[in-house]
């Protein structure tokens, strides 16, 4: 499989984010449903802690990649849902640190609340395997 980021400005290389991704020779692809802050047990983790919340959605959303046989590497598009759109700058630095490399298409969307009221943030996933 053959991915390259199409990026015909560079601004979006300082909000961490690819326009879209070009992929030839895809074998599958995964859709990730949106992977919150809850631990193995089903319990939300980090309440009122964004940061601790947005690193489980991705620790989540590494072991359903892990599951389907992928990684964070596989991933052309994420869109991620805040309840606080000023948190965005902090979901792109700990992003950074679980997505090195070129950063997949993304969106991020300002909403008023999640399923559950203490989660802060949902991931989701489209990976191309």
């Amino acid at each position: 499989m053959d991915k390259t980021p199409v990026n015909p400005w560079s601004w979006q290389d300082q909000f961490g984010f690819s326009q879209a991704w070009r992929v030839d020779g895809a074998q599958s692809a995964m859709f990730a449903s949106g992977q919150v802050a809850m631990s193995a047990e089903g319990q939300v983790v980090g309440e009122g802690d964004f940061e601790t919340q947005a690193r489980q959605a991705f620790e989540n959303l590494q072991t359903v990649l892990q599951q389907a046989g992928a990684s964070l590497d596989a991933v052309v598009k994420l869109t991620v849902y805040l309840t606080d759109i000023t948190k965005l700058r902090d979901y792109t630095r700990i992003k950074a640190e679980f997505m090195t490399g070129n950063p997949p298409a993304s969106t991020a969307i300002g909403v008023a609340a999640l399923a559950l009221p203490q989660l802060m943030i949902e991931i989701e996933a489209i990976a191309l395997l």
